[in-house]
C-alpha cells in the first residue's frame, strides 16, 4: 500500500510538505501543539481535504471552522485532489487555542504531485495506467483476487543461443518483450521538483537473483531497453523531468517458486527528499507493486492432446507405424527423435514432464526436464525448448538420481473435489517408498519441495518402491469419461485377471495359451497360471501394494468404487533375497497406456485366444468402451516390455492447457 510520512508543523513558522495524490498523509497536530493549549481547529486550500477523526466516539470533520480537542486518540489526514502547477501552491492552516492565551497559528505549505506504479493487478491482460484504488502491494488468491503476476522467461527466442532468454540481459524481439510484464510509473510534478526530490525504484536483495526489470528508452532495440534491476543490481536511481511524465518497465522472472522462494515479489518506487546536501537523503513516500511468479501446471490424460514425443530405436517400426496411425486419428502431431540423438534410449515419458505456465497475456508452454541424464539428456533441451517453449530443471542440484526421479513416476489427477475442498487443476502423484529402510528409495527432495511450491497442484504421495522400476504408472492412469467427475481411474488389478482366468478355465478354456507368437517367450496355459502358487503369491503381495495405493487416491482425490475401473493385469517379483524383491509386469501392462483424447493405445498384453480374440483385450474393450473410448492394442514386447517398460514409458504427450485460470483458485 502506498504511503507518505508524517507531517509535522510548528507554530508561528512555516513548513513545507510533499503530499502524493491518492494518499492520506498523517498531520501530527497533537505532537507540535504549544504547551497550555487544548483545541485547535483547521483550514485549507480547495485543492486539500483534511479529515480529522476523534474517538471516543468517531466523528469525521472536513475543513471548516469547527474546534477540535487535542487529545490522544486525535487522528488527521491530509489529501491533495490534484497534482500542484506549482510549489508550495496549497495551504493548511491549524490554529492552536487554549483557555486564557490568544491563538497561535502553523501555516503548511503542500506541494501536491502524482507518483504511482501500475500493472495488471487486475489479472486482465491490459495494463492499467492510471492508478486503480486497490492495494497494490498485497497479492491475494481466488476469482475476486487481485495482484501481478509474472511469467519465467524460459524459453529461447534465438534458436543459435546457448542460454534462456532470462540468463542474458538483452530484449531480442518483440517476442522476447511479451514474455514479460510491463509495469508503468506515472508522475506529474511541478516543472522544478526533481531538483530537491528524486524517485528510486527497487527491489529486496534477497529477491533481487529472482527478477529482471528492464527500462524502455529511445532508440531501437535491443538497445532501446536498459536493465536497472535483476541479480546485479537491487535498486536504480531515476533522472526524470517535472511535468506529466509515464515511464515504461518490463518486468521478466527469473526463478520458479521453489522451497526458498514463495514466489512473491514486490518492486518498490520510493520518493527520496535530497533538498539539503549536508543530510541523508529522506524517504518521503513509498509505492509498491507485488508480482507472484507464475506456477509450472502439469497436464492430466483428460486434456486435449497436441503433441506427441517418441524415439526411433532399432526394433521399434512396427511400433512406430502403429503410434504414427493413432496420432492421425487423434488429430495430433507425432515428433520422432532420431537414433542418433537418443542414443538408445526409449523412454521418452521419463526423460521429462510437459507442462505450462500462465499470464493473463500470456500462455507458454515449459518442458520440465528430469535429473536422469541418459541418452535422451539433451532432447528436452535441443528438439523441445525454443522459441515460445520454456524449459525447467531441477538436475544441477541432484548428486544422486534413482529410478524414482524419472518422470514416469510423476504423473497429475485430472481437477477434483475432496471433502468439499476443490483442485480444478487436479493434484500430482509422485511414487515414493512405503517406509524408509536401507534399500528404499524416494523421489529427490529437491523434485519434491519443487512441485509443491508450485502451490496449485498439491501433490500426494503413493507407495511405488515396490515395483522393479518404481514408477506409478505402472499400476495406474487416468481416461476421460462423459459422467461421474468426466474421467475414470484406471488401476492395475490381478484380482481381476485371477478371475477372468477362472471364468475362462470353467468354461474348459483352460489350456488356451498366454505370449502366442513372441518367439523369445515361453507359452504358459491358463492351467499353469492358476496353479502356479508362487505366482499366485507374488500377485497377492502385489494386490496388497495396489490396495494401499486404491485407499489413499480414494482418500486424496475423493474418489469412491465407482470410479475406478480394475484392468487385469499380472505381475512377477524379481530378486534373490526378501529384501530386494520387486515386481514388474508378467504380461504387457496394459494400465502403462497412452491417452490421446478417446484414442488409446494400450499395449498389446498377448493373453490367452479364446474364440479367435485375446480375452485379456476383449476384457479391457468391455470396460472402456462404454465410455466412447476407443482401444488399440499395441505391440510393445520386443522393443519395451523386455526392457521393463511399455507404451507410456516410451511416449510423452504436450497437452492444451486448462481452460480454468490458476489464480482463480485458493489453494
Amino acid at each position: 500500500m502506498a504511503q507518505g510520512t508524517v507531517i509535522h508543523v510548528a507554530p508561528e513558522q512555516p513548513t513545507h510538505a510533499v503530499c502524493v495524490v491518492g494518499t492520506a498523509t498523517p498531520l501530527d497536530v497533537c505532537g507540535s501543539a504549544p504547551k497550555g493549549y487544548t483545541s485547535f481547529g483547521v483550514t485549507a486550500s480547495p485543492g486539500v481535504v483534511v479529515d480529522v477523526a476523534h474517538s471516543p466516539p468517531a466523528k469525521k470533520n472536513t475543513t471548516g471552522a469547527s474546534k477540535w480537542p487535542l487529545d490522544p486518540e486525535l487522528e488527521v489526514t491530509l489529501q491533495v485532489k490534484a497534482a500542484s502547477s506549482n510549489t508550495d501552491d496549497q495551504k493548511v492552516r491549524i490554529s492552536y487555542y487554549g483557555p486564557k492565551t490568544s491563538p497561535i497559528q502553523a501555516l503548511l505549505y503542500l506541494t501536491g504531485v502524482e507518483i504511482s506504479l501500475s500493472t495488471d493487478v487486475t489479472r486482465t491482460g491490459k495494463k492499467k495506467s492510471a492508478r486503480t484504488k486497490k492495494d497494490q502491494s498485497t497479492w491475494t488468491w481466488g476469482p475476486y483476487g487481485q495482484g501481478a503476476i509474472l511469467l519465467v522467461n524460459c524459453d529461447k527466442e534465438n534458436p543459435r543461443s546457448s542460454k534462456m532468454d532470462f540468463e542474458d540481459d538483452k530484449i531480442l524481439d518483440n517476442k522476447d518483450l511479451k514474455d514479460m510484464s510491463p509495469m508503468t510509473l506515472s508522475t506529474k510534478t511541478p516543472k522544478d521538483f526533481f531538483a530537491k526530490y528524486q524517485l528510486v525504484l527497487h527491489v529486496a536483495k534477497a529477491k533481487m537473483n529472482k527478477v529482471r526489470v528492464f527500462r524502455a528508452t529511445r532508440g531501437k532495440l535491443p538497445s532501446r531497453y536498459k536493465v536497472v534491476l535483476g541479480p546485479q543490481q537491487f535498486s536504480h536511481r531515476l533522472e526524470l523531468p517535472g511535468g506529466q511524465h509515464n515511464t515504461d518497465f518490463y518486468v521478466e522472472g527469473l526463478a520458479f517458486p521453489d522451497a526458498d522462494f514463495q514466489g512473491l515479489i514486490p518492486l518498490t518506487v520510493s520518493l527520496l527528499d535530497i533538498s539539503n546536501p549536508d543530510l541523508p537523503e529522506a524517504l518521503v513516500f513509498q509505492d509498491s507493486v507485488t508480482f507472484r511468479v507464475a506456477p509450472w501446471i502439469m497436464t492430466p490424460n483428460t486434456q486435449p492432446p497436441q503433441e506427441v514425443y517418441v524415439c526411433r530405436i532399432p526394433e521399434n517400426e512396427d511400433f512406430l507405424k502403429s503410434l504414427t496411425a493413432l496420432t492421425k486419428k487423434a488429430k495430433c502431431k507425432l515428433t520422432v527423435c532420431p537414433e542418433e540423438e537418443n542414443m538408445d534410449d526409449q523412454w521418452m515419458q521419463d526423460e521429462m514432464e510437459i507442462g505450462y505456465i500462465q499470464a493473463p497475456h500470456k500462455t507458454l508452454p515449459v518442458v520440465f526436464d528430469s535429473p536422469r541424464d541418459r541418452g535422451l539428456k539433451d532432447f528436452p533441451i535441443n528438439r523441445v525448448m525454443g522459441p515460445n517453449f520454456g524449459y525447467v530443471t531441477r538436475g544441477p542440484y541432484i548428486a544422486e538420481v534413482s529410478g524414482l526421479d524419472a518422470f514416469g513416476n510423476l504423473e497429475v489427477s485430472p481437477p477434483v473435489t475432496v471433502r468439499g475442498k476443490e483442485y480444478p487443476l487436479g493434484r500430482i502423484l509422485i511414487g515414493s517408498s512405503g517406509y524408509s529402510s536401507i534399500e528404499s528409495r524416494d523421489m529427490h527432495q529437491a523434485l519434491q519441495d519443487f512441485l509443491c511450491a508450485q502451490q496449485v497442484q498439491a501433490p500426494v504421495r503413493l507407495f511405488s518402491d515396490w515395483l522393479f522400476v518404481g514408477h506409478i504408472d505402472e499400476f495406474l492412469s487416468f481416461v476421460p469419461a462423459p459422467d461421474r467427475q468426466g474421467f475414470r481411474l484406471l488401476m492395475s488389478s490381478p484380482r481381476a485377471c485371477y478371475q477372468l482366468f477362472q471364468e475362462q478355465q470353467s468354461q474348459g478354456r483352460g489350456e488356451a495359451p498366454l505370449f502366442d507368437g513372441i518367439k523369445r517367450k515361453k507359452q504358459q496355459t491358463i492351467n499353469d497360471i492358476l496353479s502356479n502358487k508362487k505366482l499366485r503369491d507374488q500377485n497377492a503381495y502385489v494386490e496388497s501394494c495396489i490396495d494401499w495405493n486404491r485407499a489413499v487416491l480414494k482418500r486424496e482425490l475423493g474418489l469412491t468404487e465407482g470410479d475406478i475401473i480394475d484392468i487385469p493385469q499380472l505381475f512377477k517379483l524379481l530378486g534373490n533375497s526378501r529384501g530386494n524383491l520387486k515386481a514388474e509386469a508378467f504380461f504387457p501392462n496394459m494400465v502403462n497406456m497412452l491417452v490421446l483424447g478417446k484414442y488409446l493405445g494400450i499395449p498389446k498384453p498377448f493373453g490367452p485366444i479364446i474364440n479367435g480374440r485375446c480375452c485379456l483385450e476383449e476384457k479391457v474393450r468391455s470396460l472402456l468402451e462404454p465410455l466412447g473410448l476407443h482401444c488399440t492394442f499395441i505391440d510393445d514386447f520386443t522393443p519395451y516390455h523386455m526392457y521393463h517398460g511399455e507404451v507410456h514409458c516410451g511416449t510423452n504427450v504436450r497437452r492444451k492447457p486448462f481452460a480454468f485460470k490458476w489464480w482463480h483458485m485458493v489453494p
